[in-house]
């Protein structure tokens, strides 16, 4: 997994570009009608119910804007909220806070959302060994937040990109010439490179599950898009040897009947791919 400064990178990132994008030369509106000593104070207002996320990343992008915006948080990340609970308020320039608002609500309206998701998945886990993982389908550019509200909700983060892990999918194995090829490759390869990665392989039978453990190396195999029965032969087959992954449409309706099957862990894109914005506003005081 990538370190705690690089994801602060590509937080920090994710701001520059975003109010790069949002402000460009100025915002006019705001430039037109409001002077430029006004100061205000301003309330962000939750409208829906879920798992609030995001707040952090919002005093960062009011410290970005203008470090002399004071935040008072009410509610932390992870918190549950209801309508018209106040997360917190913000008070400073009326300017700064206006060139901030659009940014903090679009990412706290769908980081809210992410994590409102991954706890209703996280409750249907309960009383099993399973976890569940978010995957790489997410929103290009917004990556960092997107897992970071996985978090904020009690799930858990696959990799970040291609190059914090290595993992053998379909086409990889085919293009390589079979599961044995691709491993002692990829094992070569990262010998020769000097590169500690994790080795994930998926699977897509029973059959390759046993190619697979007849292979060291592997960290985890993903059993993908099998149904109840074998899920349950591949855990058997795998025991100790490694960790399991069940992945493949799973979704509300049938992620406890995998859990049940013994696996460690579950990954569901629809964390990030499939949600409803939980729904915010930032309202002047």
């Amino acid at each position: 997994m990538i370190s705690e400064t690089q994801f602060n990178k590509e937080v920090d990132l994710i701001i520059i570009n975003a109010i790069r994008e949002d402000v460009g030369d100025g915002d006019y509106s705001s430039l037109a009608c409001i002077p430029e000593s006004a100061n205000g104070k301003a309330k962000l207002l939750v409208k829906d119910e879920g798992i609030l996320a995001g707040v952090s990343f919002a005093k960062k992008v009011f410290n970005y804007v203008d470090p002399n915006l004071s935040i008072e948080v009410l509610l932390e990340d992870g918190t549950p909220v209801r309508h018209g609970d106040i997360a917190f308020y913000v008070s400073g320039n009326s300017q700064s806070i206006l060139k901030a608002e659009r940014l903090v609500l679009n990412a706290m309206q769908r980081m809210s959302a992410i994590a409102t998701k991954t706890n209703y998945f996280v409750t249907l886990l309960e009383d099993t060994q399973t976890k569940i993982l978010d995957t790489r389908k997410t929103t290009p550019g917004l990556r960092a937040l997107e897992k970071w509200a996985v978090k904020i909700g009690g799930g858990e983060n696959h990799r970040f990109a291609l190059y914090d892990m290595v993992m053998l999918k379909d086409n990889h194995i085919d293009f390589a010439g079979g599961i044995t090829k691709a491993v002692e490759k990829t094992k070569k390869y990262l010998a020769d490179h000097n590169l500690n990665l994790k080795i994930i392989v998926e699977a897509r039978n029973l059959d390759e599950i046993k190619e697979i453990l007849q292979t060291s190396g592997v960290y985890r195999i993903l059993i993908d898009n099998f149904n109840y029965e074998d899920t349950r032969k591949a855990v058997k087959l795998i025991g100790d040897t490694c960790l399991t992954e069940s992945s493949g449409g799973i979704n509300e309706k049938t992620i406890r009947n995998y859990a049940e099957c013994g696996v460690d862990y579950i990954s569901s894109g629809a964390l990030t791919h499939s949600v409803y914005n939980l729904d915010l506003s930032l309202k002047a005081i």
